[in-house]
């Protein structure tokens, strides 16, 4: 059976007519922002102090569009007779986002987290050249970096929040035996006052009569002789007489 002519035309004019009856789902962008999925690939910022300047991101970039510049310094020995340690130290960090595709192969690649997406998305520019964000402008995007999703019920507890978690109980730990070590020495020296005040005391003359008096419940004894019952506890060595003393 042929088509009736004009039944597209009156099945496009039904869908038009079915939508004109709904509710308009149109958001009244800038007056309305819009409720962005929290990894929204905005923008790129940066965490300087996470910064090792290894160059991987730079390195792995598809679109060539991070510039890093850096320098070498010396630090001292921590110990005495140690080896001096060199360490990089982080000029620049650019990105041009005139360049950038938002593949995010830098963030995936950085060891230390120190680049992270954030949503925001109105940075557009009148000129190309202020596009490329240097590092203080990247360190004002992690402001708006959202807070990472929360670990499932059976996870496992981040190594690096245990790790502080120790360190800030071992820190806590210690102040509060410097904060107690006052408090115990004067809680000994009070107990130590307290013995010695329950000490009974005798007067010194007392004890000075006591000890020149001679003692009668004891038997005098004349050291003067050796008993003879006793035996003599250093007894001298009886003289060995000549053999021909013994044959006579």
């Amino acid at each position: 059976m042929p088509p009736i002519p004009g039944s597209g035309l009156a099945k496009g004019l039904a869908v038009t007519l079915r939508t004109m009856t709904k509710k308009t789902v149109t958001e009244q962008y800038p007056d309305a922002q819009p409720e962005l999925p929290p990894r929204t690939r905005g923008v790129i910022g940066l965490f300087e102090e996470n910064c090792t300047v290894c160059m991987l991101c730079a390195r792995e970039c598809p679109d060539w569009c991070i510039y890093i510049d850096s320098h070498k310094e010396t630090v001292p020995a921590a110990t005495p007779g140690g080896r001096d340690r060199s360490r990089n130290v982080l000029d620049r960090f650019a990105i041009d986002f005139s360049l950038c595709m938002y593949c995010g192969i830098c963030i995936e690649v950085c060891p230390f987290d120190a680049l992270f997406w954030s949503p925001e998305f109105e940075y557009s520019e009148t000129d190309i050249r202020d596009l490329t964000h240097e590092r203080d402008k990247l360190r004002e995007w992690m402001w708006t970096v959202p807070a990472p999703p929360a670990l499932d019920p059976g996870a496992e507890e981040p190594k690096e929040l245990a790790a502080a978690r120790k360190t800030a109980d071992k820190l806590a730990a210690q102040q509060e035996t410097a904060r107690q070590e006052p408090v115990q020495a004067t809680e000994r020296h009070a107990d130590d006052q307290a013995r010695a005040a329950e000490r009974p005391t005798r007067a010194t003359g007392d004890s000075k009569q006591q000890t020149d008096q001679p003692r009668t419940d004891q038997p005098r004894t004349d050291h003067s002789r050796p008993d003879q019952n006793q035996p003599n506890p250093n007894p001298s060595p009886k003289p060995d007489r000549p053999e021909q003393e013994g044959r006579e």
